[in-house]
């Protein structure tokens, strides 16, 4: 470790990542962080972290419950996805978790459903233990923890900050929204950054780099502290990320290449197909439908007076989507209509507005693949935040380099890319 003083500044800013990376030059740093991605589902963590948005991280190893997810995970980024329950896996003595510069992931607060049965103590029922077990076995120097905002506010993230302190870990967190960093959701999650060699708030929560129309959205939380970038552009809505989509065709994935092959609808009943037709405005949800076709209102509906203001509703065009879950081909379960057509979304618009990119190649059933959608991270936010952990080990590596140089008495060739770069601007 540096001294402490001047060394221990960043030496670069996240916005500083963000910029060169939209604008492709990222790789010339030459520098790759090696990353472990536990409960990783389909990958929409490690995307963001990925070369598919201009990333330069190396997953080295991964882990998820769901045989499908993990395929999809493998198929997108190597075979690093082990299959199976992380505390078994821990416990297996052949089990050799690499080295590594960073762990990111969602661990669940609650143990899966169907190991409730066991005694309160069982480490299943509290998953983020075994990933702090990853993050001290593979000797990360950062981890980002990443969950539903509720975390924040939960006992379990006391006892989370107090085992993370305990390992030498400073730590900063905040609850961000997806549409503020270039998705076109109104999706919110939670995320804990922990660092050992720097305090992760200089460069974490990251600028926001998109800015809500004048007439507004509604917003969960505020966020008054998380400044914006000077040329913070507007969000990104609904017709951005999906109306350059034909019609959809059939009701099975396609044998055509994407975005085509995910473009496919329902068979809706004569009665549903009815109720769509009956709210053809976008916008419009189940208060228009029993207001206009109350012939057509399931009693449910007609009974529940409050709440529920999104089921059975229509996506804006202008505006971004609600948040996508893993059931958004049923409009009974969301705001989901597609803004003008008579359908649900489709997998691929569904895909889009959690700002996969169609060459993000899917594998599975019709159901499975929904699940992974719906249960990812938003890649972009993910990418965002990935720019603040590239800053905090880039400054790292910078000031290793430097202290190196100092005692050889030669140019630190490390950041030759770095110097190289910024000269260029």
């Amino acid at each position: 470790m540096p001294a402490k003083g001047q060394d221990d500044k960043m030496r670069v800013t996240e916005e500083e990542i963000y910029r060169k990376r939209i604008s492709g030059v990222l790789k010339e740093y030459k520098f790759g962080p090696k990353v472990i991605d536990l409960f990783a589902g389909a990958g929409g963590m490690s995307l963001g972290f990925s070369p598919f948005l201009g990333h330069n991280f190396e997953v080295v190893w991964a882990n998820d419950f769901n045989e499908y997810a993990a395929n999809t995970y493998n198929m997108n980024f190597g075979k690093h996805c082990n299959v199976g329950d992380i505390v078994d896996i821990l416990e297996d003595p052949k089990t050799k978790v690499p080295k590594a510069d960073l762990v990111i992931g969602g661990p669940p607060c609650q143990g899966f459903s169907l190991l409730n049965k066991f005694k309160d103590g069982d480490p299943r029922k509290q998953l983020w233990r075994p990933f702090m077990e990853v993050v001290k076995r593979s000797g990360a120097s950062v981890f980002v923890m990443e969950n539903v905002p509720e975390l924040l506010s939960s006992f379990e993230c006391g006892e989370i900050y107090g085992v993370a302190q305990s390992m030498g870990f400073k730590l900063a967190s905040a609850k961000l929204c997806a549409a503020d960093y270039g998705v076109a959701q109104l999706r919110w999650r939670a995320f804990i950054v922990g660092c050992k060699f720097a305090d992760p708030s200089e460069v974490f929560p990251p600028k926001r780099t998109h800015i809500a129309p004048e007439n507004g959205v509604r917003r969960r939380f505020l966020e008054k502290d998380v400044p914006y970038i000077d040329d913070a552009k507007p969000y990104k809505t609904v017709r951005d990320a999906i109306a350059d989509l034909p019609q959809p065709k059939g009701t099975e994935i396609r044998k055509e290449k994407a975005p085509l092959d995910l473009h496919f609808g329902r068979m809706p009943t004569a009665k549903s197909l009815k109720r769509y037709m009956a709210i053809p405005k976008e916008g419009m949800n189940r208060f228009d439908l029993q207001r206009l076709a109350p012939e057509l209102t399931p009693d449910c509906w007609i009974r529940k007076k409050t709440g529920g203001t999104d089921l059975f509703g229509r996506l804006w065009w202008d505006k971004p989507s609600v948040t996508i879950r893993t059931e958004f081909y049923k409009p009974e379960k969301g705001r989901y209509l597609h803004p003008e057509q008579h359908r649900p979304i489709t997998h691929r618009e569904a895909a889009r507005i959690q700002s996969f990119p169609d060459k993000f190649v899917f594998t599975g059933s019709k159901v499975e693949i929904a699940r992974q959608i719906g249960n990812a991270v938003p890649c972009e936010l993910a990418a965002r935040v990935a720019d603040s952990v590239f800053a905090l080990l880039l400054s790292k590596r910078d000031i290793e380099c430097q202290t190196s140089s100092r005692k050889k008495d030669v140019a630190p060739s490390c950041l030759e890319s770095r110097e190289a770069t910024q000269s260029r601007k």
